[in-house]
């Protein structure tokens, strides 16, 4: 397995190589090399582990290990080890460890939910911040854009009612859920108390391989509310974060390219 390209690492990530040897040979641990989809953080193989070390500047990953202490392998990866001024983490190892992405729709959608009713439960006290708190900053932070759909999404933000009473995934998706033995397991959460509708949004633009169109959005919505989740409230909260994690765009790109704007431009005349 090749290391990453160095370019494709997020420039805050590429100098942690250093840290990691550091932390493996404190914990005896044999590294493998950097796993190519590691771009945000290090994360690399060490036997039936996972060494990961998230940058500072990467301030969703700051109670990733507090969240997986919170599960304790129950629809997650198990934290095995941590060290908070390294922000270091040894996790379990997924084997065999294929993602979502090779299931038919249905399953996938279907596994996800599975996964979320296993890891969606209230804390009492802990560290996590509300995705309310968190969306009206991430909203500010595209307003600048001037795109057309901010506003929209500002206008739907503010007829939410607040529901943070659960601790959620924070990035639920198809490249997210991993076969370890006989079930699926959540790993890389950016965990916040919100609810299963904020959640499970995500699902509605991926894979990347997944084209947005209107019928098959509706159809992605139906099967996640035959659970029970409220249909509005996944409609409001995917224009919301379709919209903040949509932008800002780049030269070649607009709402037909990006699939979280798709996604909000096929909700948009709910």
């Amino acid at each position: 397995m090749q290391d990453p390209r160095p370019e494709l690492i997020w420039p805050p990530a590429q100098n942690l190589d250093g840290v990691a040897r550091i932390v493996a040979k404190e914990w005896a641990l044999e590294l493998g090399p950097r796993y190519p989809w590691a771009r945000y953080s290090f994360a690399a193989p060490a036997g039936d582990a996972v060494l990961k070390i998230s940058p500072p500047e990467d301030d969703e990953a700051d109670h990733e290990p507090d969240a997986l202490e919170a599960w304790a392998g129950d629809g997650a990866v198990r934290l095995l080890r941590r060290d908070r001024g390294r922000r270091a983490m040894l996790i379990e190892r997924a084997v065999p460890g294929h993602d979502a992405t090779r299931l038919p729709d249905n399953e996938a959608l279907a596994v996800a939910l599975a996964v979320g009713g296993r890891i969606w439960r209230q804390v009492a006290g802990g560290p996590f911040r509300t995705a309310h708190e968190r969306v009206a900053g991430w909203l500010a932070s595209v307003r600048a854009t001037d795109h057309r759909y901010v506003p929209l999404a500002e206008g739907v933000f503010a007829r939410i009612e607040p529901r943070d009473r659960f601790l959620v995934h924070g990035d639920l998706h198809h490249y997210n859920l991993l076969r370890h033995g006989d079930r699926w397991v959540a790993i890389d959460p950016k965990p916040l108390i919100a609810e299963p509708e904020f959640e499970v949004v995500t699902l509605l633009w991926n894979p990347v391989t997944f084209v947005p169109t209107r019928p098959a959005v509706d159809a992605r919505i139906r099967a996640l509310t035959a659970t029970g989740l409220d249909e509005r409230r996944i409609r409001d909260w995917a224009i919301v974060r379709g919209v903040y994690l949509g932008l800002p765009l780049r030269p070649d790109e607009d709402e037909r390219t990006v699939r979280q704007l798709s996604v909000v431009r096929c909700l948009k005349e709910d």
